[in-house]
């Protein structure tokens, strides 16, 4: 069954309202890996604007893990986020054991995980991204460059253990349909909602198809969000969607609310808050990323009990 509208129309779920007393551990810490710098590559942003996205979604803190040149630039984006460092050579190759070690232990100490955004493709960034969905202890959203670093891995579904939501454009989606054998188009209108739930079906989890009229399936359920608006085709703004997810994960994945509905409530407000800017603005394009962040507390609110 394929469903449509607005998230809370089909059994008036509402997102919690916000505890008074409340505190940064209150609202739930993201573990964010990825950013990049080297081989020619500076990949800095990506991990600061799903910092941002994560902490306007009401996270309390926002933990950004990657070598300490890319760490440098994506915390002067995001002063709002802290980092954690692991060792790299001065190309800016990373050290298996220590990034092994690093995320181990921040996975431990989050309540939500951010995985891929800039982080790079190669055999470290691949082995981190193996052992991030092989863990069950937190969950975490699948994105950009770990989605193409587990495309790698013949059998993926073997290892496959995480509470995850996977989130990937329709290029993404190829690399990894390939490997598991999906023959849907990302592309094709007719064909997306199928495309989404055969992942989701094949790992065993949550897929956020990215695109006009995103779509998100457990495999089980389908969702189409009928909103949004064409100045979200831009970069950085996959990031953004990526952090309000994991916001919302940190938040409210302990209290009951599923996966599913998580992910339909991030694209939902995400979708909103193009729109917003879009009305403000006056303007069909030209959105930059950072701008999208500010509205996406008002679009979140609108779903709040007690708002």
């Amino acid at each position: 069954m394929i469903q449509s509208g607005a998230p809370w129309e089909d059994g008036d779920r509402l997102l919690p309202a916000r505890a008074k007393a409340g505190h940064k551990g209150t609202f739930g810490t993201v573990a964010i890996v990825g950013g990049s710098v080297g081989h020619g590559r500076v990949m800095v942003g990506a991990p600061a604007l799903v910092a941002l996205g994560a902490l306007r979604s009401g996270a309390g803190l926002a933990k950004i893990l990657a070598s300490r040149q890319a760490l440098a630039q994506s915390l002067a984006m995001c002063p709002s986020a802290t980092g954690v460092s692991i060792e790299a050579d001065e190309a800016g190759g990373l050290d298996m054991a220590n990034a092994i070690s690093v995320l181990d232990t921040q996975i431990a100490g989050a309540d939500a995980l951010v995985i891929g955004p800039g982080m790079g493709v190669g055999e470290v960034e691949r082995a981190m991204s193996l052992r991030a969905v092989q863990q069950d202890s937190v969950p975490m959203v699948v994105d950009a460059d770990a989605i193409t670093n587990l495309a790698d891995i013949p059998e993926l579904w073997r290892d496959f253990r995480a509470a995850a939501i996977l989130t990937p454009h329709p290029g993404e989606f190829a690399r990894i349909a390939k490997v598991l054998r999906i023959s849907h188009s990302a592309i094709e209108e007719d064909q997306r909602p199928q495309a989404a739930a055969a992942l989701a079906q094949r790992l065993g989890c949550v897929v956020v198809l990215k695109g006009a009229g995103t779509v998100v399936s457990d495999g089980l359920r389908t969702w189409v969000c009928a909103r949004g608006h064409a100045c979200l085709a831009t970069a950085g703004t996959g990031d953004v969607l990526s952090g309000v997810i994991a916001g919302l994960l940190a938040q409210h994945t302990r209290a009951g609310m599923s996966l599913f509905d998580t992910a339909r409530f991030a694209v939902e407000a995400h979708a909103r808050a193009g729109e917003a800017w879009a009305k403000a603005s006056g303007a069909q394009a030209g959105l930059l990323a950072p701008e999208l962040s500010t509205h996406l507390s008002f679009a979140l609110e609108a779903f709040r009990a007690g708002g």
